[in-house]
């Protein structure tokens, strides 16, 4: 079915439903592990369950096994909790693994950020759990170690603490009326971190609120051809959402069709967007019922063996 033909409440519901892990939602200096599953081997068990309690990724290369949205990833690597101009947030999720392509990009956004838009660094918020696959909470994609969250919060000049981690707060970069962005946060450098990202030749696609595509739009100088890549979506207005490629020769990966290669900055581009239907939904007659969650046995098969294989030595 069309996005389109859904009520935009309701299309709204469901990726707040499958993707709510947003820079404001708080993580725990003292989170607990999960508990053992009773039955680890029930078919019916959510596979959110049993990628969850995978702390570590699995031995070997890295390797990509199906797509954002249902897949997982072997031999992924963790991104370094500090670097010279990155710090990585809400350490209790886990999440801050992702295929080697990744982690290196974020390394080389991050100090391009530094010397473009003379951030201090970057703020690096969810890539992917251990062995990827769907989590507890948040988002639908991130699957794979090829999606990777970064606030447009610029980091601080100073070495946050445990507990800021996890409790601090991203920006609000949308004005009160979902029009525009707010000029008091949200300011030229923004839009050279963003450049920087989707100049990128593994990047195919960033998602930020459509009010910062719009500012986009209007501030760009130059070489605009890097906003093909930047896509208006639901959220995605305390942070942008960076999507890479499969790997070359990753051939169990399934990507995304490649989208237009013009501006996307036409009015009728944004129109949808700034419509009444979606700025103020009307609720559904009643409310949609969730899905039942994706098993193992939904997964792609060599999911399974990801899942299972002995842990990468730390």
């Amino acid at each position: 079915m069309s996005l389109r033909r859904l009520t935009p409440l309701l299309l709204v519901m469901t990726l707040l439903a499958a993707g709510g892990a947003l820079a404001q939602d708080k993580g725990s200096v003292n989170a607990k592990p999960l508990p053992p599953l009773a039955n680890p081997n029930d078919p019916n068990i959510a596979a959110k369950e049993l990628f969850a309690r995978k702390l570590l990724p699995s031995k070997g290369a890295a390797h990509v096994i199906g797509s954002y949205t249902r897949g997982c990833i072997g031999g992924a690597e963790q991104i370094p909790v500090n670097g010279d101009h990155w710090q990585v947030m809400r350490l209790s999720r886990n999440r801050s693994y992702g295929h080697p392509d990744m982690i290196a990009l974020i390394k080389r956004l991050a100090a391009r950020a530094h010397k473009d838009a003379e951030w201090p660094g970057i703020l690096v918020g969810d890539i992917a759990q251990p062995r990827g696959g769907p989590a507890l909470s948040g988002h639908a994609s991130h699957q794979i170690g090829l999606d990777a969250d970064i606030w447009l919060t610029p980091s601080p000049d100073r070495r946050l603490s445990r507990e800021e981690r996890e409790d601090m707060s991203a920006v609000m970069m949308v004005r009160q009326d979902r029009l525009d962005v707010d000029p008091k946060v949200f300011t030229p450098s923004h839009v050279l971190v963003l450049r920087d990202a989707a100049r990128e030749p593994a990047v195919q696609r960033i998602f930020v609120n459509a009010a910062i595509k719009k500012a986009l739009c209007r501030e760009a100088k130059g070489n605009r051809a890097w906003l093909s890549k930047i896509r208006p979506w639901w959220g995605h207005d305390y942070h942008f959402h960076i999507r890479m490629r499969c790997p070359a020769g990753a051939g169990e990966c399934e990507g995304q069709p490649s989208q237009a290669e013009d501006e996307g900055c036409k009015p009728a581009d944004l129109a949808y967007w700034f419509s009444d239907a979606v700025l103020h939904p009307k609720p559904p007659p009643e409310p949609p019922k969730p899905k039942p969650p994706m098993t193992l046995a939904q997964m792609p098969a060599a999911c399974k063996a990801v899942l299972h294989a002995a842990d990468a030595k730390q």
